[in-house]
């Protein structure tokens, strides 16, 4: 690529920066130096660090609080150019050069053509016009976009601590978490006071809210005594698409984290972060719901969030509990860490609270938009020989592995009409009882409340009382509560539906849950019939080749859902955006009824045992109801339950029959093909079907 003059730089700088906002000035490496070099005349003279955003700064001698008015008045802007250049100086800064990069990335990957493809310094994107000087590119994002002090390299910063062995944030794998008892409940004191919040401030890498002095506190948790809040903090990535919390759990990253970051009583910040315990940090997940009514403190929060790095007073009644919401914090995992940005002290007792924080999407992606600031994270770091430890409340993994579900307090997994279970058609006895079903607004397009991620199923929850279903020999009204899904893994042609017919196993099953009309949930899980679940098998739709030899006349018929079917599909699977990780739900928008999803399968056939609910606590209740034909589904739509959810073999093996009967109910099925081709058939010598 051609040399750019200093002046073209000049101008390409302004051309991006009506859209992009002012752009920091670039840093050499002995710019770095020379900052860091202040930092330590800070330190030395005023007995101080400048911290970068997990720990308050705080002057913490005597001699320093005693200063002269002047010195301090001084002191303080000594520190606040500091932080000012080294949040620059390690690329943080709102704004900067490297934002160029993300628009140039936006540009490759939207626009039919960008230049910093093939170094073209004269054709622009057709339809980014704020890509027409992105052949910058390769000048900037190669350079000053990728310093020594990006986080890959914070471990050579002189005096951080940023390459050694127990850093943060780490990947929280739930299979290799033990239990420790004496990780026992919190105490927070303070936290629902609403007249704790201090300010507000952009540090130019992170939204701060800074407490007032020795006011919030907490022990208990398993922590080595009392702890004082300073602030709390946030961490976020791009999009709803590009998450940005810190922690991953199972490998997954939640949209946000929020960090509260508590010194240990009596402890200045110096003495805390030479502590291997004295900082504790309470780590808070955030994930996206569509519920707007659990927001409204959030939405007083981000209110103030801002492009400038001016601290706000805050006077907004906001407690703490407040943003905690319905958190179970009882449940949190434990390790030893440090703290996330340089300079990395270990010093840091983690908790990671297991249960997210949800908030309205809407209000989520404000972080990012109104700060100008994307992707304020620090990469997972290696575990090395450390141990996650979680409080006795949390059910580990190990627990639910259906070989381990009999010895949970108070299952019935154990039992001896246990669910799903190999329906096996010939051993299976009709009965002539077993009536047509009246099914009670199935054919309501608003039906539908909202869906859930519950980590093991996406899972439809309806309005009450409202759907119902009787006939069927059920004996009852049953009022239909949700609707979820089983199925296995990516690997093509598996299979996940919990029955099996004559040992094959389909490749999804839904199954719609009832409990008998007028009993409460308690009451229904007690009594023998008190929940009925209709079991339909999903099966992907495939071709059929048809010859009708009498007639010469050869004919493809497509075995698919039919259209409205397809479509509500379409609209059901459309919404897994919205609930990517473990407990999101979204509002149900779109206007599909149960019959919508059914489609034409025939409901008329089907088997009938009594037996119990596939997850734990199994309870013996359940009528089940498994019909004999599968609902056709897109195969395409199928696999977005694997691919968009990230888990897979959601089903629990068949369980023995014992001395049960299966029972099953005959139907004529609906024929196949149009009436006139019948009876063309029926006319023809002979029809062979290939």
């Amino acid at each position: 690529m051609a040399r750019l003059n200093i002046w073209l730089v000049g101008a390409l700088f302004a051309l991006l920066c009506p859209f992009q906002g002012p752009l920091a000035p670039t840093v050499s490496a002995q710019e770095v130096e020379d900052v860091e070099s202040k930092e330590d005349v800070v330190v030395a003279e005023f007995g101080v660090a400048a911290e970068e955003g997990d720990a308050d700064e705080e002057q913490g001698e005597e001699e320093v609080q005693e200063t002269a008015a002047e010195e301090e008045t001084d002191y303080e802007a000594v520190v606040a150019s500091v932080e000012e250049a080294t949040a620059e100086a390690l690329h943080f800064q709102s704004g900067s050069i490297c934002s160029v990069c993300t628009i140039c990335e936006y540009c490759a990957a939207n626009c039919g053509h960008c230049p910093c493809e093939d170094g073209d310094e004269s054709e622009p994107c057709q339809h980014c016009q704020e890509c027409a000087s992105c052949y910058i590119c390769p000048l900037f994002c190669d350079t000053i976009c990728s310093p020594a002090h990006s986080p890959s390299h914070w471990a050579d910063i002189h005096g951080a601590f940023c390459g050694g062995s127990r850093q943060s944030p780490v990947n929280i794998v739930s299979s290799h978490v033990k239990t420790d008892e004496r990780l026992g409940n919190f105490t927070f004191v303070n936290f629902s006071s609403r007249e704790v919040f201090h300010n507000i401030v952009n540090t130019g890498h992170t939204v701060k809210i800074n407490l007032k002095d020795s006011i919030v506190e907490i022990h208990g948790g398993g922590l080595n005594g009392v702890y004082v809040a300073l602030q709390f903090h946030f961490h976020w990535g791009d999009t709803k698409f590009h998450p940005g919390s810190e922690h991953l759990v199972d490998g997954k990253r939640s949209r946000m984290e929020m960090h509260v970051v508590t010194l240990k009583k009596g402890l200045t910040t110096d003495q805390a972060k030479a502590d291997p315990e004295g900082i504790a940090v309470l780590g808070f997940l955030i994930e996206s719901t569509e519920n707007k009514t659990k927001s409204e403190p959030w939405t007083n929060l981000t209110s103030h969030l801002m492009n400038s790095t001016e601290s706000v007073n805050l006077t907004d009644a906001i407690s703490m509990s407040d943003l905690i919401g319905d958190v179970d914090l009882t449940k949190f995992y434990r390790y030893h860490g440090s703290l996330t940005t340089p300079t990395c002290d270990e010093a840091v007792v983690w908790t990671v609270f297991v249960e997210p924080i949800h908030v309205h999407a809407d209000l989520l992606q404000l972080f990012p938009t109104k700060t100008h600031q994307t992707n304020v994270y620090r990469p997972t770091q290696a575990l090395n020989d450390r141990q996650v430890y979680a409080s006795p409340a949390v059910q580990l993994p190990a627990d639910h592995s259906p070989s381990h579900w009999q010895s949970l307090a108070g299952s019935h997994c154990a039992g001896n009409r246990q669910s799903p279970i190999n329906i096996k058609t010939t051993a299976s006895v009709e009965n002539k009882n077993l009536s047509a079903f009246i099914f009670k607004h199935f054919d309501d397009k608003h039906a539908i409340k909202y869906i859930i991620n519950t980590g093991h199923t996406v899972k439809c929850v309806l309005e009450e009382d409202l759907v119902e279903v009787s006939g069927g020999g059920l004996g009852h009204v049953y009022s239909v509560l949700q609707f979820h899904f089983h199925w296995a893994s990516k690997a093509s042609g598996s299979t996940g539906s919990e029955h099996l017919l004559d040992n094959k196993r389909f490749p999804m099953e839904m199954h719609i849950v009832t409990k008998k009309k007028n009993s409460t949930l308690n009451a229904a899980l007690a009594s023998g019939d008190g929940l009925a679940v209709l079991g339909f098998f999903l099966e992907a739709s495939h071709v059929t080749l048809m010859i009708l030899s009498c007639t010469c006349f050869t004919m493809f018929k497509e075995e698919t859902s039919s259209q409205s079917n397809t479509e509500a599909w379409k609209h059901l699977t459309d919404h897994f955006s919205h609930i990517q990780t473990t407990g999101a739900q979204a509002n149900f928008t779109s206007k599909v009824s149960l019959d919508d999803l059914l489609g034409d399968v025939n409901r008329d056939s089907f088997y009938r045992y009594m037996g119990s609910l596939t997850t734990p606590s199994c309870n013996e209740a359940v009528v089940w109801t498994v019909f004999k034909h599968p609902i056709k589904v897109d195969h395409s739509l199928m696999h977005m339950f694997l691919t968009e959810m990230g888990y897979h073999d959601v089903y629990r093996p068949a369980q023995s029959l014992h001395s049960r009967t299966i029972y099953h109910r005959s139907a004529a099925p609906a024929p196949n093909m149009p009436t006139f081709l019948v009876l063309l058939l029926t006319a023809s010598a002979v029809f062979p079907w290939d």
